[in-house]
């Protein structure tokens, strides 16, 4: 039993964390790596145009499963300005897993928002100066989220639904993020 103990230990934060990327994965087919940090953002759009009235948020990334994946935590309003009770529309605790599928050399993404009851399931990989991850809402609608404007220290984060036309992009969620310093 004394070697099962020492075999299995560690807390769940540190087993499931990773340093880095895991080898198996092409460095330039790693969409996701630079993200690795925290970010501050400003709400531009979340169901509703938002610019000028301060919403802010707070975005976290980092590796997991050996490196295999990448998870982020998003959080709206920030963990400091959030009220005990959550407003479904304009509130968000949600967590993304991205994980790295060798057979269509894309990332699959599963997003969760318990507070809002959501979650949808997409492909994302790098097109251009762009990630774009592509997937459909609970009742089959397209999405379209992209990750934008990418630089050091900020990105612009895109969140987007076809309309019936087959031909419009509706935006649903906007975020400008800027690089918190370790």
């Amino acid at each position: 039993m004394q070697v099962v103990r020492a075999a299995l230990g560690g807390g769940f934060h540190e087993v499931l964390a990773a340093p880095r990327r895991a080898p198996e994965i092409p460095a330039e087919l790693d969409a996701y790596g630079w993200l690795v940090g925290s970010w501050a953002l400003e709400v531009q759009h979340y169901r509703v145009d938002l610019r000028g009235r301060g919403v802010t948020g707070e975005v976290h990334f980092g590796w997991v499963l050996e490196g295999r994946a990448m998870q982020d935590v998003w959080i709206m309003p920030r963990r400091a300005q959030r009220a005990t009770a959550p407003e479904q529309d304009r509130d968000m605790y949600g967590t993304t897993l991205r994980v790295w599928d060798p057979l269509i050399e894309a990332w699959r993404v599963s997003w969760f928002n318990p507070v809002a009851g959501v979650h949808e399931e997409m492909i994302g990989r790098r097109c251009g100066d762009e990630i774009v991850q592509l997937g459909r809402h609970a009742n089959g609608t397209p999405t379209r989220w992209r990750f934008t404007e990418i630089a050091p220290a900020s990105f612009r984060w895109i969140g987007e639904a076809l309309e019936a036309d087959g031909k419009t992009w509706r935006l649903e969620g906007e975020f400008q993020a800027s690089r918190v310093a370790p």
